[in-house]
């Protein structure tokens, strides 16, 4: 019989006593699929010099600032996963930058604002930018003097703006005449909107939003992507699919598809897939399904529109708030769904106006269109549907539609090749009517053994249905052909989520 302990060696022959521990898993319980958050976005055209494509693990929006500068869509992104307010946000969840280097042509957006006439009143003013008054709790007012000339105004609106460190923009003003310009260069820059809010006093003055030039330039996300390697991103923000939508199909291409021959992320011998998440504040149905409707997207599992409909805010904020939820969501309770969960914080049409999302049949429409949808309530955006971008025609239900199902497979897949690193790979391969005195070695009925825990470990948390339908789909064998082989299938049925609740009642004398 061979040795079951090695803390001495078997050759020693002197009188010794060895003791050493080894680290013991006895359980074949699993934890959720960790969630790991890609942040792509622009630097500050200050902080361009000597930056690289280099990914970072950013923990702060502070941090981002520091190191991409104020205001830029990096930095507003992180202020929404990891508010400054020191709400948890995303909490331990990691979030990796992936900055994306400037074009060298790229240009920056400026919008000119004109001031005429001559205060008549005192009063305050705001500078709202993409639908803030406040970025980081400082505010973008300035005070209005009886008697100050469109110069002096013009003025005072530079000021409110330059004084606010988060600010997307940096001002400028001559002759009655502010100049705002971004603090990036790039087609992103284009989705900055500034407007002056005078309440119900304009003090006898007059505002004019006079030019605006929009900002121009792509990137290119190769030298991101090739940094995803080994590591398993599950949420990527991508702040580029309003402006620049070819970093769809990019990401498309990349992360793969899973059925028939899987591809990219999706590959057998990869599986570390993602979902990417760009923003729209579109308020039309046709104007999003020509988005996600579109033949290249029917069949693909990789982009997820989030829809903050009417918004003024950017469109990555809109992703930043989705994935907030949804990361954090997944990473808890992942047999549960974003569903009815409001929007962290992203700037509402003042009017309560989102446009065609505000009637359920649009909204129904749009999910059978691969959109996701959202309602306007107690004055937040709230998730109704999430889902990628993926309906095949006649396939019911759809099998990679909502975001949820997909993090349940992945979690199933993680959960199983955890047990297989620990309780399978690299052992020897023995048959069942085989008897075994060594460690290290396992059987097919063992490996079965292993899987039915599973499968009740799965049906517990609620992300499987009917463990037993597992258990009778499980085949194990060794490789008639490779005794090196070892092979393995079964099947699942996926938990679903009440998101239609139909009752009929019947009232009568």
């Amino acid at each position: 019989m061979s040795a079951i302990s090695n803390a001495v060696g078997t050759e020693r022959l002197s009188r010794v006593s060895g003791y050493k521990i080894r680290k013991g898993i006895f359980t074949n319980d699993t934890a959720n699929l960790p969630q790991m958050i890609a942040v792509f976005g622009e630097a500050n055209t200050a902080n361009q010099s000597g930056l690289t494509a280099d990914k970072r693990e950013v923990t702060s929006a502070k941090e981002a600032a520091d190191l991409y500068g104020y205001g830029s869509p990096i930095h507003r992104i992180m202020s929404i996963l990891r508010p400054v307010n020191g709400g948890d946000g995303v909490g331990g969840i990691p979030t990796i930058v992936f900055p994306q280097v400037t074009d060298e042509a790229a240009t920056a957006t400026e919008i000119e604002w004109t001031v005429t006439g001559t205060a008549t009143a005192n009063t305050t003013h705001f500078v709202v930018i993409n639908g803030r008054d406040t970025i980081n709790f400082q505010t973008l007012a300035y005070s209005v003097v009886i008697g100050d000339t469109a110069t002096v105004i013009a003025g005072k609106i530079k000021d409110a703006i330059n004084s606010v460190l988060g600010a997307p923009v940096t001002a400028a003003n001559t002759l009655g005449v502010m100049t705002a310009t971004t603090k990036w260069k790039g087609a992103t820059s284009a989705e900055v909107n500034i407007v002056i809010d005078y309440g119900d006093n304009s003090a006898g003055l007059t505002y004019t939003n006079s030019d605006t030039t929009d900002g121009t330039g792509a990137v290119d996300l190769a030298d991101s992507l090739v940094q995803f390697q080994n590591d398993w991103y599950t949420c990527v923000i991508n702040p580029y699919g309003s402006v620049q939508s070819n970093t769809l199909a990019t990401f498309e291409t990349f992360n793969g598809v899973p059925v028939d021959n899987p591809t990219g992320r999706w590959s057998a011998t990869v599986f570390k897939p993602f979902m990417a998440f760009f923003g729209s504040v579109l308020n039309t149905r046709s104007g999003l399904v020509a988005i996600t409707d579109a033949n290249a997207r029917v069949e693909q599992v990789t982009n997820v529109l989030c829809p903050a409909p009417n918004s003024s805010g950017f469109t990555w904020e809109a992703a930043a708030n989705m994935v907030a939820l949804f990361a954090r969501q997944m990473q808890d309770n992942p047999h549960l769904d974003v569903n009815n969960l409001a929007y962290p914080d992203m700037p509402v049409p003042s009017d309560g106006n989102i446009g065609d999302m505000a009637d359920y049949n649009n909204r129904d429409l749009l999910v059978k269109a691969g959109c996701s949808t959202v309602i306007l309530e107690n004055g937040a955006y709230k998730v109704m549907d999430l889902v990628t971008t993926y309906h095949p025609d006649g396939e019911t239900p759809l099998q990679f539609s909502y975001c949820r199902n997909l993090n349940l497979d992945w979690n199933v897949k993680d959960s199983y090749t955890t047990l297989e690193a620990i309780r399978l790979r690299d052992k020897t391969l023995v048959l069942d009517n085989q008897n075994v005195t060594v460690s290290g070695a396992i059987k097919p009925r063992e490996w079965k053994a292993v899987l039915f825990d599973l499968f009740e470990d799965l049906a517990e948390k609620a992300l499987i249905n009917d463990p037993q339908f597992s258990k009778d789909s499980l085949v194990v064998q060794i490789s008639s052909t490779n005794p090196n082989r070892f092979e393995t299938l079964f099947r699942y049925k996926r938990t679903g989520i009440a998101r239609i609740e139909s009752t009929d009642a019947e009232a009568g004398f």
